[in-house]
């Protein structure tokens, strides 16, 4: 009919979108294409649980995009609204997100369609084993093939339940720890782990800060010291980023974005004591000194520095990018940029860090983790006394030298071990920065924008290994 629109596209078709824009122009064999954007399994499980007294049926899936480099590996979502066409989405980014970040691993995602919240911690561990069984059963939990991870509504307590569910069925594996990742310290996990996605946005904004002409492009200048920073989603992500970038950083943190409403503060919001706030009455409403605006959604276009939405996806689109007023767009969450609102918001001169990038924190250390359990041994341990004995005797050989002692602050500095905690965030730092630096020379001999080639990076890394592989 006339004046009819065509509909958006959804989460899956707006993936499709972007890589086929990334794909222009590149050199691949006939049909690589389509290679690069299907799933090579998908599993549907559906199973019966008594609960409460009655019989109920939860639906989940698990998808693999790529194998090309093992194990797969991507995150477990607990959410009412997770499809197949969802999960299939997600998997396909967590492929691109690896191969750009240069971790040895396909991409899959899964998860149930289920509202944690409408169960106790008990039907939570039931429900998760018995999933847990079904993905195992069916081949799509294991060290070597399959490996998920912490995703929305799922978390360290439900990575156990599967490590422990898996080890009961196989007890001979002696990798069983590295079946999953994203568990607690005591059962095989890594620290640093659960900050890392916030943490890997915070080095990757650092690293854009190093480049002149990147913060010319974006109309910013000088550090991260004093950016109005307006964060979407205090959960796990938005939370740690939030912190560190105020605390360490000098950032200020001007509005907070959650599902209850927004608070608002031009003089910098106080991001733990939100946080502690929100843990006990489970929303922002009400939180003293600062202005509370209902319709949180309204603050993602007040203007500010730095917009990060690291919640969920599809929150700008064509429908409110037009009144998006940040000069940086950092993506914590997957997809929270529409291809259509991305249209818009690069031809207005905003710049995009896009998610495959943005948010590859959590795999990254997700892997430090996998190699920790496959090796049996906590990172640090062999070298971490023998450097502090090395920098004992390089502060004894100063101290001579000189006839004089050294500050205090220094003999701690020189004679401190690395701790794990350092070797994770060292290393989540130097892949980040990486990353970046690799993306930004793609930009400065092209036209392409970051987004575009960042998947150009991946799609044509993820093709040389398929081809060198007799795949494709």
């Amino acid at each position: 009919m006339a004046g009819d629109t065509a509909p958006s596209p959804n989460f899956m078709q707006n993936v499709a979108l972007m890589i086929d824009h990334a794909l222009d122009g590149l050199e691949l064999p006939p049909g690589a294409d389509r290679a690069l954007k299907s799933c090579e399994s998908i599993l549907q499980v559906s199973f019966p649980l008594r609960i409460r007294g009655e019989i109920r049926v939860f639906t989940g899936w698990r998808a693999v995009h790529s194998t090309h480099k093992l194990p797969a590996k991507g995150g477990l979502r607990y959410s009412p609204t997770l499809d197949q066409e969802t999960t299939e989405a997600l998997a396909a980014l967590m492929t691109y997100k690896c191969a750009l970040v240069d971790v040895p691993f396909g991409g899959s995602k899964g998860g149930l369609c289920i509202d944690p919240g409408q169960y106790d911690r008990d039907e939570m561990e039931q429900i998760t084993r018995r999933f847990a069984r079904e993905l195992a059963r069916k081949g799509f939990l294991s060290p070597a093939t399959n490996v998920p991870a912490p995703d929305l509504g799922t978390g360290q307590r439900e990575m156990a339940w599967i490590m422990d569910t898996y080890k009961n069925l196989y007890p001979e594996d002696l990798n069983h720890a590295a079946c999953v990742t994203g568990k607690p310290i005591q059962f095989g996990g890594i620290r640093g782990r659960v900050e890392a996605t916030g943490r890997g946005i915070q080095y990757a904004l650092r690293e854009f800060f190093r480049h002149p002409a990147a913060l010319n492009e974006a109309g910013l200048s000088g550090s991260l010291e004093g950016k109005r920073v307006i964060v979407q989603g205090l959960g796990n992500v938005g939370y740690h980023l939030a912190k560190a970038l105020q605390e360490e950083d000098g950032a200020l943190i001007t509005g907070i974005i959650e599902q209850d409403g927004a608070l608002v503060s031009d003089a910098g919001l106080p991001v733990e004591e939100v946080r502690q706030f929100m843990n006990k009455t489970g929303g922002v409403e009400g939180f003293p000194g600062v202005e509370f605006v209902p319709p949180g959604a309204r603050v993602l276009e007040k203007e500010c520095d730095i917009l990060v939405p690291a919640a969920l996806e599809g929150v700008i689109t064509s429908s409110n990018a037009e009144r998006i007023q940040a000069r940086l767009i950092a993506e914590g969450a997957n997809g929270p940029v529409t291809y259509e609102a991305d249209e818009i918001l690069r031809k207005r001169g905003i710049m995009i860090l896009p998610d495959v990038f943005m948010n590859a924190g959590g795999v990254v250390v997700s892997y430090f983790e996998w190699i920790r359990n496959l090796s049996h041994i906590r990172l640090g341990r062999l070298q971490r006394r023998f450097d502090e004995v090395r920098g004992q005797h390089m502060v004894s050989a100063l101290e001579l030298m000189t006839g004089e002692q050294v500050p205090e602050w220094m003999h701690e500095a020189l004679v401190r071990g690395a701790h794990e905690t350092d070797l994770v965030r060292s290393g989540l730092d130097d892949t980040m920065r990486t990353a970046f630096q690799e993306i930004q020379e793609a930009r400065e001999n092209s036209k392409y924008d970051y987004r575009t080639a960042a998947y150009r990076i991946a799609i044509q890394k993820i093709a040389r290994a398929n081809l060198d592989l007799g795949v494709v």
